[in-house]
């Protein structure tokens, strides 16, 4: 199950994760965000427990976007101990975004 990261939640959930985490900044109005959607969800079930994998609302917390320069969006941030392991943007084929994923572990 995807988690949902928030300016509330953010610093706890996601720098502070003992595991990997994979953020997918969005937003609802997004059409190739709505693409990704599946992949963020098929990949979340996958690696549920090695890696936490949610999404980000860059509408509703746009203090976070902006901290860690969201542009445009799908971007895809992987954390890892805190920091970011890697940034993609645009729309990614799962493939892509499983290798960074495993090169993360």
């Amino acid at each position: 199950m995807e988690a949902v990261f928030t300016s509330a939640n953010f610093d706890a959930d996601v720098l502070g994760s003992e595991i990997p985490v994979v953020v997918d900044f969005f937003a609802t109005w997004c059409g190739p965000c709505r693409m990704m959607a599946p992949v963020i969800e098929e990949l979340a079930e996958e690696y549920d427990g090695k890696v936490k994998i949610g999404k980000l609302d860059v509408d509703e917390n746009s203090d976070i976007a902006a901290r860690y320069g969201v542009m445009s969006i799908p971007t895809i941030i992987l954390f890892k101990n805190g920091e970011v392991f890697s940034k993609s943007v645009g729309l990614q084929d799962k493939e892509v975004l499983e290798n960074a994923i495993k090169e993360m572990l």
